[in-house]
């Protein structure tokens, strides 16, 4: 049974959010939450950033080819659509310190035992790699320094986010990079593989799509866009300005009104 990827990253989202959940607090009577108005009414009074690559992971073709379609519809439609904005912040530093956050966060609640046999694991790991393994890795036993130097990270590029949705009004991107795959939990996360156009890629580097939205605390709302050439559905996220959750959510359906929403396939009902 194919499920979305997703999944890889859901059951640890609740970890690095903590701070950013408003409005459930039972003490917290000092404020009152008031969500903005989405900011256009008409698709076409829009301005989009569209992506559909990432630099330390590649996306199927399959997934690309729907982004571009519904780029090329959107301008059609009298979206203002840009595909590269020099106000974009570092898609690597983005998720180099949203796995190093994420790990750290999660290795909080890790026995004594297991966390001193990583931090010795952790210890052989060259400086050198950044790699997202290598990244996730240090992040399980970070020292509270380094937390804070990683968290003033997350603070810098909160203000890039913030100058790129002055000249934006949401970004397009993959949910992730595949359509959906059967899961096999044969081996441990670490060691799996998704095939991505016949190249093997990490598993856990999929993280890399959710972290764009999840490491500042950004809104994003999932839609469906197409299908690919075996039925499969192909998403992809509107992602949108701290706390303007109605935009995502406004703009998703202003392109469902458009474009269609999502159609079951085959063998799935309807």
């Amino acid at each position: 049974m194919a499920v979305w990827g997703a999944s890889v990253a859901c059951h640890a989202q609740h970890f690095l959010q903590r701070g950013h959940t408003v409005g459930h607090e039972p003490l917290a009577t000092a404020y009152k939450l008031a969500l903005p108005a989405p900011r256009h009414d008409k698709l076409a009074d829009y301005r989009v950033l569209v992506l559909d690559t990432h630099p330390l992971l590649p996306t199927s073709s399959a997934v690309r080819t729907a982004i571009g379609t519904l780029a090329d519809g959107m301008e059609k439609a009298g979206v203002k659509v840009a595909r590269a904005s020099p106000l974009l912040p570092s898609l690597e530093l983005q998720a180099r310190t949203y796995n190093t956050l994420l790990t750290a966060s999660l290795g909080a609640e890790m026995p004594k035992e297991r966390y001193e046999m990583i931090r010795n694991a952790g210890a052989s790991i060259p400086q050198t790699d950044t790699s997202l393994d290598a990244t996730a890795a240090r992040g399980w036993v970070l020292s509270h320094r380094d937390w804070i130097s990683a968290d003033r990270v997350r603070t810098g590029l909160t203000a890039r986010w913030r100058a790129l949705f002055q000249e934006f009004d949401v970004l397009v991107c993959p949910v992730m990079p595949t359509v959906a795959f059967p899961h096999d939990h044969k081996q441990p996360a670490r060691d799996r593989r998704i095939d991505v156009d016949g190249l093997p890629q990490p598993y856990l580097d999929q993280t890399v799509w959710p972290g764009i939205a999840t490491l500042t605390g950004q809104p994003a709302t999932a839609m469906p866009v197409a299908r690919s050439p075996e039925g499969l559905p192909i998403g992809v996220q509107v992602v949108g300005p701290y706390l303007e959750d109605r935009t995502t959510i406004a703009f998703a359906g202003l392109i469902e009104r458009e474009f269609g929403g999502f159609v079951p396939p085959p063998g799935f009902g309807g």
